[in-house]
């Protein structure tokens, strides 16, 4: 069942994304990509953010 589910996920993804306008689906990738991310989030998880909160509290 569970093959079937995924194979029903992917198809409904793929038409999806066809049936979207080029310029849109240009425009959804241009907007992830401004997107900052704080690379010591990215390299190392949730836990540089969680001790940085802590300590900025305590002060």
């Amino acid at each position: 069942m569970a093959n079937q589910d995924y194979v029903k996920y992917m198809t409904q993804r793929i038409v999806k994304y066809m049936d979207t306008p080029k310029d849109k689906r240009k425009k959804q990738r241009e907007d992830k990509s401004e997107e900052t991310v704080t690379y010591s989030n990215k390299w190392f998880g949730i836990l540089p953010f969680a001790f940085r909160l802590f300590f900025q509290r305590k002060k």
